[in-house]
């Protein structure tokens, strides 16, 4: 089957199952939404969601968390993970977003990427989520289903997400994006995955792969 078709009958499968795709970290701004990201490395959106309320009644504007101590702040964020590190760099990206963007979120990718502890993937979900800019994130999810799929080699998330753009329409992105994170969580995970249970990999899946992990 062509790329473009097996594209075409994903993207079919994908609208059937995950018409309107919910954004996974609960946020209220472009703020709240770079901060929940951020912290989401390494650690699960459920865990983010429950530990930024409390995070974000102290604090959910540049201003106010500038003020926290990091001390302060990862206290409330310890249960995602990697604490010390986002901490600090949860403060030193308020800082820098009042001194250097007056306390907005930039609408510019490479602006973003240079907020203390912004990689690549957090600074395009932010984008395509925060302002509607199409790009395609890659995360573990999205990453393991291109391959599964036969849309990317697989070799890395950079080739992952240049394989994602040529293949699908640009318009579509940010909804592919939302979609694939969604499916791979529900019919395509990492493990104890049934690729004849999956509706894409059953049939997208090169049958030399199609043995259940365990």
């Amino acid at each position: 089957m062509k790329r473009a078709d097996k594209a075409e009958r994903i993207a079919a499968i994908l609208d059937r199952h995950f018409p309107d795709p919910a954004i996974p970290l609960a946020h209220d701004d472009p703020f709240t939404l770079l901060v929940a990201v951020l912290l989401s490395a390494q650690c699960t959106d459920v865990r983010v969601n429950q530990v930024t309320p409390g995070l974000f009644a102290r604090a959910r504007t540049p201003a106010a968390m500038a003020t926290l101590p990091v001390q302060e702040i990862r206290e409330h964020i310890r249960p995602c993970g990697l604490s010390p590190q986002k901490a600090k760099a949860i403060a030193a990206l308020s800082r820098m977003l009042l001194d250097e963007h007056g306390g907005v979120v930039p609408r510019d990718l490479a602006a973003l990427e240079r907020l203390p502890g912004v990689g690549h993937k957090t600074a395009s979900v932010v984008l395509a989520q925060a302002f509607g800019v199409p790009t395609f994130p890659v995360d573990t999810h999205i990453h393991r289903c291109a391959a599964r799929w036969g849309l990317s080699s697989g070799r890395n998330v950079g080739t992952t997400e240049r394989d994602l753009m040529r293949t699908f329409p640009r318009e579509h992105w940010n909804k592919l994006h939302l979609q694939m994170i969604w499916f791979g969580r529900t019919f395509c995970p990492a493990l104890r995955h049934d690729p004849a249970a999956c509706p894409i990999c059953t049939w997208a899946m090169p049958a030399v792969r199609r043995r259940p992990s365990r």
